[in-house]
Order: C-alpha cells, then sequence, then structure tokens
C-alpha cells in the first residue's frame, strides 16, 4: 500500500495469496474425492478440505464447521456486539458480569497462557489495539496520539486482573478490554477437527488465515503446507503435516499499514504500546498433544514480540519448532524446524539455533 493511500488492501491481498500457495500444494493424485470449501470468517479466508469420505458427507462436515466458525465469530467479535462486547462493557464500569461455560473456559486457558508467555500474549489489551486502528476490517494510516497511547501502556491491563468466581467475572482493572484475536483463529481449529471427527472425516485439512490442522493425510501423503514469506508473494518454505499437526503463523504482513515508509502491525508489544519491528514472522510447529491448534495460535505471539529471546519464550511454551525472521530478513530456526522444511528456490536457509 502506498504510504498516502487512506486504507490497507495489501494485507488482505497476501492472506489471499497464502490460500492460492496452499490450494497449489493440495493438489496432485489421492485416494478418494478431495473436498475443498472456502469462506471468509474472523477476517480472513478460511477453507476446510477433506480426502477420501464420500461427497455428500464431507460436504455436510464442511458445512457444520463453517456454520461454527460463523457461531465463533459473531459470539467472540471484539468491536462488533456480541456477547464479548457486552463483556467489556461491563467490566469498565466495574460490574460483575456472568458468562456462559464455553467463555469462562476461553478466559481461563488464555489467562494461563498470558502467564506461561510472560504477559507478552495478552488478550485484555483490546483498548491498546482500538487506539491503533486495527479494531476495523480496513486501517486507517494514522498514528494513535502520544498522550493516549502513553495513557493505554500505564494502565497495565492483564488476564490476572480478572476474578472468577464460578460464572461470574470482574476485573479489578477498569482498562481491561478483552480481544481474543490471537487464540480464536487456533481454538477454532481444535473445534473443527472435533467436528469433523464427529462426522466420520478421518483424512482433512483446516487453514484459517494461515493457521492450518492437519487430520490424518492426503491419501498416502502427508498434507503439505506452504508458510509464507514475509516479503514476497510465494512461500519462504514448504512443511508436511502429519496427523493432530498444527502450525501458527504471526506475522507483520497480516494486519497492517504503512506511514511515511514505515511498517505498523497489529503485533503490538503490551509493554512499549508499539507495533515490534524486531520480527517479521514467527512460524510454530505443534505436535499432537490436547489443544494443539490453540497452542499454535498463541504461542506465535509471544515468540514473535520476545526478539533475541525467542528461543527461551518457545520452550516455555514446550515448542521445539520455529522458525523466525527477524526485521532485516535475516532466518533463524530451531534444529527440529529445520529437519522439517524443504526450502522455497533461492531462499536461504539461514541459522540453526538450539
Amino acid at each position: 500500500m502506498p504510504a498516502c493511500s487512506p486504507l490497507l488492501s495489501v494485507g488482505h491481498i497476501l492472506r489471499h495469496l497464502l490460500c492460492i500457495c496452499l490450494i497449489s500444494l493440495l493438489a496432485g493424485c489421492g485416494d478418494g474425492p478431495l473436498v475443498r470449501q472456502e469462506s471468509f470468517v474472523f477476517g480472513t479466508r478460511v477453507e476446510v478440505v477433506t480426502q477420501g469420505a464420500p461427497e455428500a458427507q464431507a460436504r455436510d462436515a464442511i458445512a457444520a464447521v463453517l456454520r461454527e466458525f460463523d457461531r465463533l465469530h459473531r459470539t467472540y467479535h471484539a468491536w462488533q456486539p456480541s456477547e464479548l462486547t457486552r463483556l467489556n462493557e461491563a467490566l469498565a464500569r466495574g460490574e460483575t458480569a456472568s458468562v456462559q461455560p464455553e467463555m469462562l473456559g476461553l478466559i481461563r486457558s488464555a489467562q494461563t497462557y498470558s502467564e506461561l508467555g510472560e504477559h507478552l500474549f495478552n488478550p485484555a489489551i483490546g483498548r491498546l489495539i482500538q487506539l491503533w486502528g486495527f479494531h476495523s476490517d480496513t486501517f486507517v494510516a494514522r498514528l494513535p496520539a502520544p498522550e493516549a497511547l502513553r495513557q493505554a501502556v500505564a494502565t497495565q491491563p492483564h488476564m490476572s486482573d480478572l476474578q472468577i468466581d464460578g460464572n461470574q467475572i470482574r476485573s479489578r482493572n477498569p482498562a481491561v478490554a478483552l480481544d481474543f484475536g490471537g487464540i480464536a483463529k487456533g481454538w477454532a481449529l481444535d473445534k473443527a477437527a472435533a467436528i469433523l471427527r464427529e462426522h466420520g472425516i478421518h483424512n482433512a485439512l483446516i487453514n484459517i488465515g494461515g493457521n492450518v490442522m492437519a487430520l490424518g493425510s492426503k491419501g498416502k501423503q502427508p498434507w503439505t503446507v506452504g508458510i509464507q514469506h514475509p516479503r514476497a508473494s510465494g512461500p519462504l518454505a514448504t512443511l508436511a503435516l502429519y496427523d493432530g499437526e498444527a502450525i501458527g503463523t504471526s506475522g507483520d504482513y497480516q494486519r497492517f499499514f504503512d506511514l511515511n515508509g514505515q511498517r505498523y502491525s497489529h503485533l503490538l508489544d503490551p509493554r512499549t504500546g508499539e507495533p515490534a519491528r524486531h520480527t517479521q514472522a514467527v512460524t510454530v510447529l505443534i505436535t499432537p498433544r490436547p489443544d494443539a491448534g490453540m497452542l499454535s495460535d498463541v504461542a506465535s505471539k509471544p515468540v514473535f514480540l520476545a526478539a533475541d529471546e525467542w528461543r527461551s519464550m518457545a520452550r516455555r511454551f514446550g515448542v521445539a519448532h520455529v522458525l523466525r525472521v527477524d526485521g532485516q530478513g535475516k532466518i533463524m530456526l530451531s534444529t527440529d524446524m529445520r529437519a522439517r522444511l524443504r526450502w522455497a528456490q533461492g531462499v536461504e536457509p539461514g541459522e540453526v539455533l538450539e
């Protein structure tokens, strides 16, 4: 996007290119029909692909997944009227609010991950996200007022400010405004996997804007996905995904605006209130475990924000497979991740760090 343009479109284009990349990698021979359907949910393009199941069964299962995605999108939307915005309004007034068990479970998970990530994963900073203009599907290239930014950081909202008593929630800090954009896609991956299995689908790939989970295989081969190059339209590398594995990517190319030659992304450091500039992208691979999808979404954020401490942050989450592209475009990766990647032509593999 040119610096003079008032609205962002590049981020949406790159997400579309990522999906094109993924679709091209899925093409090929397999056992049984390949059934694919796309939609636009969570502010991004989503895609569900099944392999081997009869088409009618596959389409019924995919339709159930997409209905669930739509329900989650409407329930947990951070700025359009939803159960989440009603909760945030109550917290801001200092009131105690009742929440549904599902919401309560998500909040408890977010609290656990926030503590684990030393609050670099912090869904309580919804007001800061709004201040930067990211509570919108299009972004105006405008910086927040310095004093407003200073005040937003000074309030230090954390997930630990929330007090839970049964299904009742209140906040010690009225500045807490929940935004689950850093966890919802991964949570939805886990829900989608469960729905597909309930419908008898054992081989599938679920892609929510680059957060991907694999079930089974694509015929006799593993599913293969592309990791988006943060500064080009094609893949940086490709990666085979096996049953129950998930990958998540946080990149400064996903939601951003450019102003006066500077990129400002949605990946805000809660400590400074500013978009992080030391990293272009981080991809984590999560091996099969409970809530693998959720962890793939969550873990990429604090690893992204941890800068040179990315390795120790990944270890805190039990993540061994990490690829990081720093602010200068230098590729760094763990030994385990390097063993899994196939590099695109012309890409320099970079250094391997334990």
